[in-house]
């Protein structure tokens, strides 16, 4: 059975997210076409600090010991055990919301989801294949996606994953854009991806 994670980094709890509307299609199309167990982390309802030099420490003598038993390794252990990620971020001052960068920082832990072969070229140690990243918009992204690049970047040099996708929904706020019909359209093309 395939293990998806979904990293839900939206922020709009008080309203139905437009970035999770597009996971959603997508993860209803997964579970409807494959045998599959969801795993969700939800950002927002995580507690998380930037490292610090006390913390970096910390977690460096840990690594140094190879003991990543501690709660401080939790995420980054249940990570390395899915077979598929899917990230829902809403484009965010042209990037996406902090809590994403911040969970992306507790994910990089050398020795446990990735580590350095003796050229210094990273090596990936996650059982990840497949990465979605998907994202709205209120303007138009063009070559300013920023947030999906570093994914990307991260994703394909850390962790050796080079399948790995991108939806969008753009121009949702523009004036005289119909925001259903781009999102019903951008879920079409989810859809069509299967």
């Amino acid at each position: 059975m395939k293990n998806i994670l979904y990293v839900n980094a939206c922020v709009k709890r008080d309203v139905t997210s437009r970035t999770d509307r597009l996971a959603q299609a997508y993860l209803k199309k997964s579970l409807e076409t494959q045998s599959c167990k969801l795993s969700t982390v939800n950002l927002e309802n995580i507690v998380m600090h930037p490292l610090t030099g006390k913390s970096l420490a910390e977690r460096e003598k840990a690594i140094a010991d190879n003991d990543f038993s501690g709660t401080a390794f939790e995420l980054a252990r249940n990570f390395a055990l899915a077979d598929e990620v899917v990230i829902a971020a809403p484009y965010w001052d042209m990037s996406f919301p902090a809590s994403l960068k911040l969970y992306m920082e507790q994910l990089c832990v050398n020795k446990l989801t990735f580590c350095y072969n003796e050229k210094g070229i990273p090596c990936g140690l996650t059982n990840i294949k497949k990465v979605v990243y998907l994202t709205t918009a209120g303007g138009y992204i063009g070559k300013n996606n920023f947030g999906f690049d570093y994914i990307k970047g991260l994703f394909s040099t850390l962790f050796c994953i080079d399948n790995i996708s991108f939806f969008s929904a753009e121009g949702l706020d523009i004036f005289g854009n119909d925001p259903e019909k781009i999102l019903s359209e951008a879920i079409k093309k989810i859809y069509h991806s299967f």
